[in-house]
């Protein structure tokens, strides 16, 4: 028999990791964020997530078989959709709120580019601005229980909602935010989406997919270092108008974002200078909206603008191929 002469295109390395084992991973580390969620806001929390999850599984699954493709709901990568979805919601959200963000992030943030590994943005976070902007009275009504840990379930505004608030009234945020709530804030005690209120719960998630390699760690570095370092400079001047850096990183979603959504694969940078680039954007688009902008928060928008340059990262960031030099380099050589 003659031999086979197998053609396949650059590059040719094997990775044992697989798109599913990836997903999954990730579904894992969301765990306990999840579970502190649920333990503190009650079985309503419970209920959000398993909704999310389960229309955006039923999405994906309708919008492959409308296209004639392959149903590949197995693979977790809809089932991550859905939990990051779910997460990034109040644990008050009504269920048609819920299975629209669902239909948003599978059918317009995912499968209308494509599907699975062409989307530009990340989907969970295309369903939450788009659920934010055209529902704002639904998304932020933040329970601070619901039968949970943190009692009945009422109306509260955000730690970083509360600081907006009062700089904007010219009363001192130390009143209504203090530095040593830190770590009663770190613990999860506090209003805001179902799995950004635990910084603890996520660090621990984010460890092990730092330990297992499924994400790097330098866009999270950057991201988190970019966002504090610029909330420091305001703080140093005026203390009484504007949040500490540690309080920026114990609230709100900025664990939840630079670890778990803007290190996506497929709408983050390629190469090493792109990604440090990319994480130094978010953080800083992240602290001027938390600054000066009008919302509270601003890592999901943050996250988006910064997947829009991903492309042109990218291509100004590319390494040199080897032996290639620049024409001016080579034209100066040549001359002398």
């Amino acid at each position: 028999m003659q031999p086979t002469l197998h053609l396949s295109s650059s590059p040719h390395v094997f990775h044992g990791d697989s798109t599913a084992k990836i997903m999954w991973t990730v579904v894992a580390a969301l765990l306990p964020a999840a579970g502190w969620g649920v333990f503190a806001f009650g079985p309503r929390a419970g209920w959000v997530i398993a909704l999310a999850v389960g229309a955006s599984m039923a999405c994906e699954a309708a919008a492959q078989k409308l296209r004639g493709r392959p149903i590949t709901v197995t693979d977790g990568s809809a089932c991550l959709t859905g939990l990051l979805l779910a997460l990034n919601l109040p644990a008050s959200s009504p269920w048609w709120l819920v299975v629209l963000g669902a239909v948003i992030a599978i059918g317009l943030g995912k499968h209308v580019f494509g599907g699975l590994g062409q989307n530009p943005f990340n989907p969970a976070l295309v369903a939450r601005v788009a659920l934010l902007v055209s529902f704002p009275v639904q998304m932020t009504t933040w329970a601070t229980g619901g039968g949970g840990l943190l009692g009945d379930a009422v109306t509260a505004a955000t730690p970083l909602g509360l600081a907006k608030t009062a700089a904007a009234a010219g009363t001192p945020v130390g009143q209504v935010v203090a530095d040593s709530d830190v770590w009663h804030l770190a613990l999860g005690f506090q209003g805001g989406c179902i799995g950004e209120v635990s910084a603890l719960a996520l660090l621990a998630g984010a460890a092990w997919l730092l330990w297992s390699k499924a994400i790097t760690w330098d866009i999270p570095l950057a991201f988190v270092a970019t966002t504090l370092a610029v909330c420091s400079v305001p703080w140093s001047v005026s203390p009484d108008q504007f949040l500490s850096p540690v309080l920026h990183l114990v609230t709100g979603g900025l664990v939840l974002g630079a670890f778990f959504m803007a290190t996506d694969m497929v709408t983050s940078p390629l190469t090493a200078r792109g990604r440090w680039i990319f994480g130094a954007g978010c953080g800083l688009l992240t602290a001027v909206i938390r600054l000066w902008g009008g919302y509270p928060e601003g890592v999901s928008f943050a996250i988006l603008l910064m997947n829009a340059c991903v492309p042109l990262i990218d291509r100004f960031t590319r390494p040199r191929k080897f032996g290639v030099v620049r024409a001016a380099t080579a034209a100066k050589g040549g001359a002398a």
